[in-house]
């Protein structure tokens, strides 16, 4: 199986991977990444912060976009070269986050595209937005 490659992808395109962000992956992720800051494992520590309690790892979150570029569009294949972010709002355990990619501009010579990025919540609020540049499979 193969992505979308150069010639097949269009301006507008777009695809989205949803995940409900549970106290394992938080747990996991600290653990592979060595991220145990305890703003994402300590409740008691957060409890009185301006988060009012544990948060998700933001590249955590960020995560998901990887998982639309690779699985999704353009899709098995795609070579991942940058990503700009910016955190919104915090996101919380149990939350449902919906990564949404969104074809934006191709650069055929180089055989790059830039997508759009955006994490909404399940009440459909922004807590990530960004660009993506990939490397699309070729045929």
């Amino acid at each position: 199986m193969i992505g979308k490659s150069m010639e097949e992808l269009k301006i507008g395109d777009e695809a989205s991977f949803q995940k409900t962000i549970t106290e394992t992956d938080v747990y996991m992720y600290a653990g592979i990444s060595g991220d145990i800051n305890p703003a994402h494992i300590n409740e008691t520590f957060m409890k009185d912060s301006m988060f009012k309690g544990r948060i998700v790892h933001g590249m955590l979150t960020a995560g998901l976009i990887s998982a639309v570029l690779g699985t999704r569009l353009p899709g098995p294949g795609t070579i991942y070269l940058g990503q700009d972010l910016k955190f919104l709002a915090p996101v919380r355990f149990g939350d449902t986050i919906e990564a949404k990619v969104i074809v934006k501009e191709k650069l055929d010579e180089k055989n790059r595209v830039i997508l759009e990025t955006i994490c909404t919540n399940q009440e459909g609020k922004k807590v990530l937005t960004g660009f993506a540049q990939v490397m699309p499979p070729k045929k």
